[in-house]
């Protein structure tokens, strides 16, 4: 199949990408000329694993192009995807949908054949109905076949979960549409039809929505029953395990953490709110698990400031990790880019490092801050170490402690994503903080 996929972000690069693996013709469309001109010279401008190599081999073999002119692609196409950005609004955590209206009044004077056009980015119920209503003010509305295909793509898996997804919702109240969505599908779901899912386009539109909402509330639960362990002295990773073994509940999301970010959670938490307050249906759940998550922000300086009785003047800080997850390069609502603005508030010193974060962080943060190119350098002459983000390099096999422990001023780590069993540092004559375990403490 032709396919149009209109945006270069996260979802329409990585899904513009695989559909032209699976053999269809893609061109992606981005009015950013940069970012086009880097990728037809095969710059990829945000870093997921395989991606690059994908854009690189498609392209080669004439399935992938990107453009910056949308008017002469659309009537090559058999399906339009539209995967602009719906970022956070300014007042009420309302979803900005002006890029998607935009790029509807621009299809709906532009479309002359028989056409598909799905929507891939996450917009608030109702959304659909609206672009219906402007395509229907233009005279050639009938040839539009409109439906709501939303993502379920993890930052950092995007390429593994597009490959083999969990499920392939699909909503749409035409028949032509779900026939031929479908049959661009089959290669993903192959025998397994019980993973694609027909229904009309408020669900589909909710569905992810909902989806994200249920898993911001999980992460924000086992954050406060973190607070509950150390209260009462009992180890929050032994309680995740004890829960996920039932089925109903899972282990995924109950790690304790810093708190949710990305370009996900924090937005479609509060987007979901706004529209349930719209419909005077509130959502009471969701809106104690966003709360929960702002005031984590708060709990992990508090922390840090603790250990230091109080007073961080002088102090010097490594930061390990920018990004909100390891394995992308996104620092949107990342935890660390709050913490590290109110350390040099305090009169902090910060020495930072991550893999693949730190030339968008140089852009985001003000301050005198050491980026340093590795773990190593980051650490010299700190008085703690402070991990943010669960990268694979910072596993304990791929870092030399005892060297770490001849290069700080001070041999204190708190880990906040709970990567190291307390022991295994306390015996090497670390004080170890962690979440929802017991301190650890070196002997003597």
């Amino acid at each position: 199949m032709n396919i149009v996929m209109i945006g270069t972000g996260y979802v329409g690069l990585v899904s513009g990408v695989c559909f032209s693996e699976l053999g269809n013709n893609v061109v992606c469309v981005d009015k950013d000329k940069k970012i086009i001109d880097n990728l037809n010279s095969g710059i990829v401008p945000i870093f997921e694993p395989s991606l690059e190599d994908l854009v690189h081999k498609n392209m080669k073999k004439g399935r992938l192009r990107f453009s910056k002119e949308l008017k002469s692609e659309i009537n090559s196409a058999d399906i339009i995807f539209i995967a602009v950005g719906t970022p956070r609004g300014k007042e009420n955590g309302e979803a900005d949908l002006s890029s998607v209206f935009g790029v509807a009044e621009e299809l709906s004077e532009s479309i002359d054949k028989d056409m598909i056009v799905a929507m891939k980015s996450t917009v608030p119920v109702g959304t659909m109905k609206i672009i219906e209503n402007i395509f229907k003010s233009k005279p050639n509305y009938k040839k539009i076949k409109t439906a709501s295909v939303p993502e379920f793509l993890r930052e950092g898996l995007a390429v593994q979960d597009f490959m083999g997804p969990s499920r392939v919702v699909v909503g749409s109240n035409y028949s032509e549409a779900h026939s031929i969505l479908y049959k661009l599908h089959q290669p993903l779901i192959k025998s397994n039809k019980d993973l694609y899912f027909e229904t009309d386009p408020q669900t589909a539109e909710l569905t992810k929505y909902a989806s994200n909402a249920f898993l911001a509330v999980k992460i924000s639960f086992i954050n406060e029953i973190s607070n509950l362990c150390e209260k009462v002295g009992a180890n929050v990773e032994d309680v995740a395990d004890g829960m996920g073994l039932d089925k109903r509940i899972g282990r995924w999301g109950l790690s304790a953490g810093p708190g949710y970010g990305g370009s996900c959670f924090p937005k479609d938490t509060l987007a979901l709110i706004h529209t349930a307050s719209q419909n005077e249906s509130p959502l009471r759940i969701v809106e104690a698990a966003v709360s929960v998550n702002d005031s984590r922000k708060a709990f992990i300086f508090s922390k840090i400031s603790e250990e230091f009785n109080n007073d961080l003047r002088n102090k010097n800080f490594c930061i390990l990790g920018l990004t909100f997850k390891a394995g992308t390069d996104d620092l949107r609502d990342s935890p660390s880019m709050d913490l590290i603005p109110k350390l040099i508030e305090y009169g902090s010193n910060i020495r930072a490092y991550d893999p693949q974060g730190i030339d968008e962080a140089r852009k985001k943060i003000e301050g005198s801050i050491v980026w340093c190119k590795n773990l190593y350098q980051a650490v010299e002459n700190v008085d703690a170490i402070i991990f943010m983000t669960e990268w694979p390099e910072f596993d304990s096999k791929n870092i030399d402690f005892k060297k770490v422990a001849n290069l700080v001023n001070q041999k204190t780590i708190i880990d906040f994503r709970n990567m190291y069993k307390p022991s295994y540092l306390t015996d090497l004559g670390f004080h170890y903080i962690s979440l929802g375990r017991k301190v650890g403490r070196p002997l003597g």
